[in-house]
């Protein structure tokens, strides 16, 4: 099973930015809620920060902002924290 060590966090090229500036926009106030991807993530963050952690919870999270281009693996089981109001693109696949 995934855990939040195979989610991807890393900054995107300007051909991938233009990309997903196509995809549907998602917002959410500060929160936290569990989710289990059944389907493959990816997402252009544009404000915000999260961190995300397993669940059932380890010691492991990741953590992501504004410019971050974040892919979720299908499977994973985990806690999103919504720190400051996220607005995002993404894409599932």
């Amino acid at each position: 099973m995934p855990t939040v060590k195979d989610v991807s966090v890393r900054k995107p090229t300007d051909d991938e930015i233009a990309k997903c500036k196509s995809w549907p926009i998602w917002t959410c106030e500060p929160s936290r809620f569990d989710w289990d991807y059944t389907q493959t993530e990816t997402c252009l963050i544009l404000a915000g920060s999260v961190e995300v952690s397993d669940r059932p919870e380890t010691e492991e999270s990741v953590s992501f902002g504004p410019g971050d281009l974040v892919r979720f693996p299908v499977g994973l089981k985990c806690v999103w924290d919504v720190k400051e109001p996220v607005k995002k693109h993404y894409n599932f696949s």
